[in-house]
């Protein structure tokens, strides 16, 4: 909605001046702003003083409008009947502007030279209180502007300090992740000197120890591994099984760490490894740029070994590995000292044992055969056999096992047997002679415990006696190939910590018969226990046939061959096969079937 206020021809600078002088009643009575009044004012007497200098004349229309705020509105038309809008502008005015006050003062009579007078002095005020705001916004700006200012350097150290954190930030996370690596890498160290550690010492073998410990290091930490020790002339030799020998003699670094006991480095350049000793390499004629060579003496608490000798890989030796690999070498040194004592140890308990192992004695009327082996690795019990006749030709076979492994057993073994033979002598029967051997183990070694089983043949060979003592029942196989569990009670262990005589039992013995005594080491084995593995020895004995007969040596190595087929020895293996011979016997055979009818 709007009103109309007034409406004027434009012709002379005096109604130029006059239409000026209304509008700014009637703004001045709209309570304008003076800077929107002058602003407005200045758009109107300029249009409209162009027109008149132009020489044409124009029509000024003002209207107040209501909807949908108040306002003025100003249009500079044509002169004539068509009143074509030249120009036109819009002012909002305060919603409390009473509209017919202004308009009131707009149309207030006529105006004289005294009005357009005060119209011009009003028009100087209103442009000293837009100079005096436009000061007072200069003062604001200044302000501001240093308020900018100020807000600029605020901002600029406050970009510093976010610049400075985020640079802070990222060097501790690259700390971090430096650290991380650091931390992963010893972790990785420790892990693989663990498992090295725990390769290395499970096996007794000072070979296997050495091809081990090459496997190990070879391509992880070096691009060659080899390992010399020293012989009995202190020369260094290769050593390992699958070693490629070198075909040259050691080099410098390695028969200086051999001889000195420290760590030597050869190479081109020197590099800042601690506590090992450089060695400048010139280069050779085959090579310009020789691979570094990092020589680690093998060094126990009692002596040197050898030395470890690696060849740097392409990326060389970081100085922690270095730290790392001189501590694989102290515990490569000890692994290999005790696979070469254990060695040493079973090499000599081993030919202990075969030489108190006895030769087989000649009998009319038998034939015997015994096998002995001894258990891979450093198992080596006190496994042992023992067959001799007495003065009167009665033959005395003996099987056992004393309990442990090693040169104790080896000895305590020794010591078994030659009781035995004594107190055989005196005519004890099998069961008499275990109780004295029990009285004697006893008296010897109180923690030492022992199996056994005695037979006994009377020289007219019609039977056999026999007593255990907590070994594994024999086998007697009849000579149609049947075979028997010699499962009648036995006595205890020897040595246990009980007074106990040994009882003894009978069993006929005809001509084509035999019997077989062994130890635990040929029956059992842990997955399946003893039981099955003296019924499949039973079974082989049994179906040995004629090779009983023919050839009682054949017959032993085949019962070894089936039974130890496939099996990793875990334990001493000995065993004792007695034949009745049909020649040298006395009596007619319907006699010595009676005798058998009346034993069994």
């Amino acid at each position: 909605m709007s009103t109309e206020v007034f409406t004027r021809r434009i012709a002379t600078p005096v109604d130029v001046a006059t239409a000026r002088l209304r509008t700014a009643r009637l703004l001045a009575a709209a309570k304008l702003p003076p800077a929107e009044r002058l602003r407005l004012l200045t758009s109107v007497s300029q249009r409209l003083r162009e027109e008149v200098l132009s020489g044409r004349s124009a029509r000024l229309r003002l209207r107040l409008i209501t909807d949908p705020h108040p306002a003025v509105h100003a249009e500079v038309a044509t002169d004539d009947s068509r009143a074509v809008p030249l120009w036109q502008t819009r002012a909002d005015l305060p919603h409390d502007t009473a509209l017919p006050v202004a308009a009131a003062a707009a149309r207030k009579g006529n105006t004289s030279l005294l009005e357009l007078a005060e119209g011009l002095l009003d028009a100087d005020s209103d442009v000293q209180a837009v100079l005096d705001l436009l000061d007072e916004h200069q003062e604001l700006v200044a302000f501001y502007r240093d308020e900018l200012q100020q807000t600029n350097r605020g901002l600029l150290a406050l970009h510093a300090e976010l610049d400075a954190a985020v640079q802070a930030r990222q060097d501790l996370l690259v700390a971090e992740q430096k650290a991380r690596a650091a931390a992963e890498a010893a972790r990785n160290r420790l892990t693989f000197l663990s498992t090295a550690s725990a390769s290395l010492t499970t096996s007794l073998d000072h070979d296997d120890v050495v091809d081990r410990l090459t496997a190990l290091l070879v391509p992880a930490q070096a691009s060659s591994a080899l390992v010399w020790l020293l012989d009995e002339r202190d020369r260094l030799t290769p050593a390992g099984s699958t070693r490629n020998p070198p075909k040259s003699s050691p080099s410098r670094p390695i028969t200086a760490a051999a001889r000195t006991g420290l760590p030597h480095y050869a190479a081109p350049h020197p590099a800042p490894y601690d506590s090992v000793t450089y060695l400048p390499t010139p280069p050779g004629a085959g090579a310009r740029n020789p691979a570094p060579v990092l020589a680690l003496p093998l060094t126990t608490p009692h002596a040197t070994l050898g030395t470890l000798a690696l060849t740097a890989p392409s990326s060389g030796f970081e100085a922690d590995d270095v730290v790392m690999l001189i501590e694989l070498a102290r515990r490569a040194a000890t692994a290999i000292d005790n696979a070469l004592r254990y060695q040493h140890e079973r090499n000599i308990a081993e030919t202990l044992q075969r030489a108190m192992l006895t030769d087989l004695p000649s009998h009319k009327s038998l034939s015997m055969a015994a096998r002995y082996l001894p258990a891979g690795g450093m198992n080596i019990g006190g496994d042992w056999y023992d067959a001799f006749t007495l003065p009167d030709g009665t033959l005395i076979g003996a099987i056992g096992d004393v309990t442990g492994h090693g040169m104790h057993a080896a000895i305590m073994m020794g010591q078994l047997r030659n009781a035995l033979r004594a107190y055989a002598l005196e005519g004890h029967s099998p069961g008499a002679l275990l109780t004295r051997l029990h009285q004697l183990l006893r008296q010897l070694e109180p923690d030492l415990y022992a199996t056994a089983v005695i037979i006994r043949v009377e020289p007219d060979q019609r039977h056999f006696t026999w007593a255990s003592a907590g070994h594994p029942p024999s086998l007697l196989r009849e000579a149609d190939g049947q075979v028997h569990r010699l499962d009648a009670p036995a006595g205890p262990m020897l040595g246990l910590p009980i007074d106990k005589t040994f009882p003894e039992h009978q069993r006929p013995f005809p001509p084509g018969s035999a019997v077989l005594l062994y130890t635990d080491g040929l029956v059992e084995r842990r997955t399946t226990g003893i039981d099955p593995g003296i019924d499949q020895l039973a079974s082989n004995l049994s179906s040995l046939g004629h090779l009983v007969h023919d050839d009682l040596d054949t017959a032993a190595e085949t019962i070894l061959e089936r039974m130890l087929a496939n099996y990793r020895r875990e334990d001493d293996v000995c065993l004792l096969l007695c034949h009745a011979d049909r020649l040298g016997l006395t009596g007619t055979q319907p006699e010595l079937n009676k005798a058998a009818g009346t034993l069994r």
